[in-house]
């Protein structure tokens, strides 16, 4: 088991604004530089996004930010497949290098940019969340 998450109020106040916007249960937030990124308990993502996206897009307008929304599962593999929802992950797996836990997420090669995000966002909030839920130090895209 991990050790307990510490959140920023900053943190906490998008949390508890997403939640009262959505009725999602939001698990864990990562703020990264103009987006934020909920982590919502697995079976809340359709009540998260809402229906056609508007409750997404109410969060973005309340925040300023872009949302980034993620659901979270108990086991490492289903976990890190939907880390980049909606996009199509081929295979993850994790494996030790040098006493860490690095993942290695293959991807189609047209969806690398959007696995990564604008400025690398996407990608910085997974690393962040894999870190703090599995003890995942890295996440290796690999693009095939």
């Amino acid at each position: 088991m991990m050790e307990r998450i510490r959140l920023e109020a900053t943190e906490i106040k998008y949390m508890t604004l997403f939640e009262n916007l959505t009725g999602a249960k939001v698990r864990d937030c990562v703020s990264e530089s103009n987006t934020i990124g909920f982590l919502v308990e697995k079976g809340y993502m359709g009540l998260a996004i809402g229906k056609n996206g508007t409750n997404i897009s109410r969060a973005m307008k309340f925040t300023g930010k872009n949302i980034v929304v993620m659901e979270s599962f108990p086991d490492i593999n289903n976990f890190m497949s939907n880390l980049f929802q909606p996009l199509k992950i081929r295979n993850s797996r994790v494996m030790e290098d040098e006493g860490k836990k690095v993942a290695i997420v293959e991807i189609n090669k047209r969806d690398r940019s959007k696995v990564i995000g604008p400025d690398g966002v996407r990608i910085k909030i997974a690393r962040k969340l894999a870190d703090r839920h599995f003890g995942v130090s890295d996440i290796k895209i690999k693009a095939i």
